[in-house]
């Protein structure tokens, strides 16, 4: 890998994926960013300028992700680090209390839009049999809550599907489920309210985060981690 990694990033507007955004270019490494909000896409592109690069992708749209990836490895190599960060969470109440269309939203945004960026982004990287994938994950794919069923089946299910893509991986490669600890989000805020602002910043968390994932190599593959 090159000092200048180029870094694929969902979820890329607010949130850890903003302080992420940042964190990155600020050392010096080129981000392909991309979320949901047009005008937030819109002024990261302003902000930022090239190379670096940020699209509205809604990821649990699969024709959306295809025509975003081409368009993205048609101007550049593939990643060298590609982070599976966009999700959301239901809003907290039981199982049984959730609507229909909460549950398949919060599947389809942090299951399938995971499947998507991957099925359109690591063939290419396979082909240069180099990059390091990681999906996040949380402590709710590794243990559990109430009333964050959906949440937590999600992030079990990225776990799951990133061990098992690692043994499919070829030498020089590596897939990492992540899980980012407890941070100040938007997210957060919705499971723990007020309790949430006790957590650090995205930016405080940034701090150690951003270096870590730089750090992360093809040793690592198949290793659940935490950010230390």
């Amino acid at each position: 890998m090159t000092d200048n990694r180029r870094i694929v990033l969902t979820g890329a507007g607010r949130g850890l994926g903003l302080a992420m955004t940042e964190g990155f270019i600020e050392r010096g490494h080129t981000v392909i960013g991309c979320g949901r909000n047009v005008e937030t896409m819109r002024v990261l592109a302003g902000r930022f300028g090239g190379p670096h690069r940020f699209d509205a992708v809604d990821v649990a749209n699969e024709k959306q992700v295809k025509q975003w990836a081409e368009s993205v490895l048609k101007d550049g190599e593939p990643p060298d680090l590609l982070l599976n960060n966009a999700a959301i969470i239901n809003r907290s109440e039981p199982l049984w209390d959730v609507p229909v269309a909460d549950f398949s939203r919060v599947i389809d945004v942090n299951i399938k839009g995971v499947f998507h960026v991957l099925r359109h982004f690591v063939p290419a990287m396979i082909d240069r049999q180099q990059g390091v994938i990681v999906n996040f994950s949380s402590g709710w794919g590794r243990s559990t809550s109430p009333n964050v069923a959906p949440y937590c089946a999600t992030k079990y299910a990225i776990e799951g599907l990133t061990l098992a893509l690692s043994a499919e991986l070829p030498p020089g490669m590596a897939a990492i489920p992540l899980n980012p600890g407890i941070i100040n989000t938007e997210m957060l805020e919705v499971a723990f309210g007020p309790a949430a602002a006790e957590y650090p910043s995205p930016d405080e968390w940034a701090e150690t985060a951003v270096p870590f994932l730089l750090g992360l190599r093809p040793k690592d593959n198949g290793r659940s981690l935490s950010v230390r």
